[in-house]
């Protein structure tokens, strides 16, 4: 039973995150890019999971299945920080050119093209605004995503725990 408290604070991390992110953006006034959404999106994508897990309450092959749903959700986020990373590492005459909103992407694009556009990244995405101990905001989700990986391959691969058929 130990791993369904795992994934509550799993969830609960992925809580922390989405609301540092709002904060970021409604009360610090830093505008997300395309990137910057699609990682929240692996954020939501993880706490979704990791609430699931915790409500189920699964043992043997769910707890497998949770923990692939987890490293998957969270591998993508990682895959999509990657991503800002590189774009942030680029030399100034390498950057795309900044691109339109997400809002307004929305309002007069189809989804898919939507979705193909933010995942090129804009010059928006290589823009640096904010950084703590040196990382930017795609480094802390690097981070945060490259725990929540382990996390999920360490309940993908762990070994079944035996079955005590004796309460304590």
């Amino acid at each position: 039973m130990a791993g369904r408290w795992v994934f509550a604070v799993v969830f609960l991390v992925c809580a922390g995150l989405l609301g540092v992110a709002f904060y970021m953006e409604h009360v610090m006034g830093l505008e997300p890019c395309p990137l910057c959404w699609l990682q929240r999106f692996g954020f939501m994508g993880a706490g979704l999971v990791s609430l699931l897990a915790f409500l189920h309450g699964p043992t043997g092959w769910g707890v497998r299945v949770y923990g692939f749903l987890l490293a998957l959700t969270a591998g993508t986020g990682l895959g999509i920080a990657g991503r800002q990373l590189w774009l942030q590492s680029l030399p100034a005459d390498q950057v795309p050119a900044c691109g339109p909103s997400v809002d307004y992407m929305l309002e007069v694009l189809p989804w898919m093209e939507v979705l193909t556009t933010a995942l090129k990244g804009t010059g928006d995405c290589a823009e640096v605004v904010w950084r703590f101990l040196g990382l930017s905001i795609p480094g802390w989700t690097a981070v945060f995503f490259s725990v929540l990986v382990l996390v999920g391959l360490f309940f993908l691969f762990r070994r079944p725990q035996p079955r005590s058929w004796i309460r304590s």
